[in-house]
């Protein structure tokens, strides 16, 4: 170890917060990625660097680390990192899976000065909404702090801080800064639900907080980064941005009574609920693109509200030489669809393709003619359309390698207003977890606004009629989506009522809706699961999805008829 390197903090102590955005699974491209950071503390003169929660693994790895050979190439990686140390630069807190014996923790590492200086394990394991820690790790005791240079370093991760117990047993023994590494996904509001977590710690045990997320999108789960640091008197010592990498450095100065306090740290400002969802849906599918290979994406533009969303977005995060839109005509197909989508197409930038899909819907109908003969046409001939477009976008998928995006809204997703095999076809859906309501707000707010980073153009990118048309599936004469179902305005409350917040039916007849039609939408929910059993993942952004968070049955006579 070098003289510099063991130096003791005396009076100041600089730490460089990093939140980043690690791929699971990427041993060798996450420590790359620490070491970059790494430097970049070291240029600034910083003393420690503070990485995300299981940083080296990815997080959350899933049952991936039940696999021995995956451990310890992260433990491999780890020592790598403690020999980088031996520079006399920053030390780091990162985190990875680690094994003790026949245990398997999710764990924090203390490195600094060429050595490992303390391993401490995750107490408190999530075991609800979209996480499952008890599946695959066991809790560790409650932690003590680790010494680094002359301070006491409390280092509880991610849900350790939701409860009191941990920061407690930390205070109690003598932490004087606490250092929280995280990997907390998104959903609306959620920034003000962790600073509320924060501040209630700091008020009991009068210590100052610095809490580092993680950025980026991981399947379904999106990281929204927000990483901040709250002085012992609970105001706010920095905040960094959501939804971008990014480092932070900050000093702190001991104080006469000994503690801690932040000196000069910058606040960053936070988006509101609409640019916090688009952005988060914009870098969940970029992400998965991203990290999956893809070179980019085709969907099929309809002229409709919810896929020209999806293609703005989509522009948005590949630009627009990466997205490919289909216009897919059948006979019920109107002019003005076609104009809308023409429109938008040439507004985004994107290459735009028009395939008819007459002569296979055609070639089904007359195949299929023996079969049905005798029976009245109705969902299942226009199912048939959607499936045709359906084929046509897998088949210039194959051909081309780009990932088909679907776009279906939460809305209809919920009353199983979709067609298996048709237009729930495709790898991704970054609007899954977006009532139609939303989907209409943020198509709005994106026509006034076009947040920092996007890739797609400012001003109008989807046209004022897209807006304001009646919505339709389009797939008979005539057709809308109220001739099937309520107003949407009316829809997305119930489901709400019901999905996010398991109200009872008279509950929400309460607040104005009718019991037959509860009933109805009840039953439309629960007997769609097997279809959302087969749907493309995507983004969270409500408190409970579909998938990770709610998880019922497909096989389900319950009914709430009191």
């Amino acid at each position: 170890m070098t003289d510099e390197s063991s130096s003791r903090i005396e009076n100041r102590f600089r730490i460089a917060v990093a939140q980043l955005n690690p791929t699971v699974g990427d041993v060798r491209g996450n420590l790359d990625l620490a070491r970059k950071a790494r430097a970049e503390a070291k240029q600034a003169g910083a003393d420690l660097l503070l990485l995300s929660e299981l940083f080296l693994s990815g997080y959350p790895p899933e049952d991936l680390v039940l696999k021995p050979a995956f451990v310890a190439a992260c433990r491999a990686a780890l020592d790598e990192l403690a020999e980088d140390t031996k520079d006399g630069g920053p030390g780091v807190v990162i985190g990875l899976p680690w094994r003790e014996g026949e245990l398997l923790h999710n764990a924090v590492a203390v490195v600094d000065g060429g050595r490992i200086e303390g391993v401490r394990f995750k107490f408190d394991l999530p075991n609800y909404g979209e996480f499952d820690e008890k599946r695959v790790f066991q809790p560790g005791l409650l932690p003590s702090p680790v010494g680094f240079r002359g301070v006491r370093l409390g280092v509880p991760v991610c849900e350790d801080v939701w409860t009191d117990e941990v920061c407690e047993c930390l205070a109690e023994t003598g932490a004087e800064i606490l250092l929280v590494p995280n990997g907390s996904p998104y959903y609306a509001n959620k920034a003000d639900v962790r600073l509320q977590v924060a501040v209630a710690r700091v008020v009991e045990n009068e210590l100052p907080f610095i809490y580092c997320n993680q950025v980026g999108g991981q399947d379904e789960l999106v990281f929204d980064g927000g990483s901040f640091a709250l002085q012992p008197n609970r105001q706010l010592a920095f905040q960094m941005k959501q939804f971008e990498e990014g480092i932070g450095v900050s000093d702190w100065v001991r104080q006469e009574s000994g503690g801690w306090v932040c000196e000069g740290g910058e606040a960053q400002a936070l988006p509101d609920v609409h640019e916090a969802n688009w952005r988060a849906c914009v870098l969940g599918l970029r992400d998965y693109v991203r990290k999956n290979g893809f070179p980019g994406v085709v969907l099929g533009l309809s002229g409709g509200i919810d896929s020209a969303v999806v293609a703005a977005m989509a522009v948005d995060a590949l630009g627009p030489e990466k997205v490919h839109c289909v216009m897919l005509p059948y006979r019920y197909t109107s002019e003005e669809s076609i104009t809308d989508a023409d429109q938008l197409a040439r507004d985004l930038g994107i290459r735009y393709d028009t395939v008819p899909i007459a002569e296979p819907v055609e070639g089904f109908q007359h195949a299929l003619a023996k079969v049905f003969e005798g029976t009245q046409s109705g969902v299942t001939e226009e199912n048939l359309q959607s499936r045709a477009r359906g084929v046509v976008l897998m088949a210039i998928s194959n051909k081309f390698g780009y990932m088909v995006v679907t776009t279906g809204n939460k809305s209809e997703m919920s009353v199983g207003y979709a067609t298996l095999y048709g237009d729930m076809n495709g790898g991704f859906n970054p609007i899954k977890d977006l009532y139609k309501s939303e989907v209409y707000a943020l198509a709005a707010w994106r026509n006034e606004n076009r947040p920092e980073g996007m890739k797609g153009p400012d001003g109008t990118v989807i046209p004022p009629n897209i807006l304001t048309k009646e919505p339709s599936a389009e797939l008979a004469e005539g057709q809308k989506d109220q001739d099937s179902l309520p107003p949407y305005d009316v829809l997305d409350d119930i489901l709400e009522c019901l999905v996010e917040n398991e109200m009872s039916v008279g509950d929400i007849e309460a607040r104005g809706h009718s019991r037959e039609l509860i009933h109805r939408i009840e039953n439309l929910l629960y007997i769609a699961e097997y279809k959302r059993r087969q749907s493309a993942p995507g983004v969270k952004i409500t408190r409970k999805n579909f998938g990770r968070d709610r998880r019922y049955p497909i096989t389900n006579r319950f009914r709430d008829r009191s």
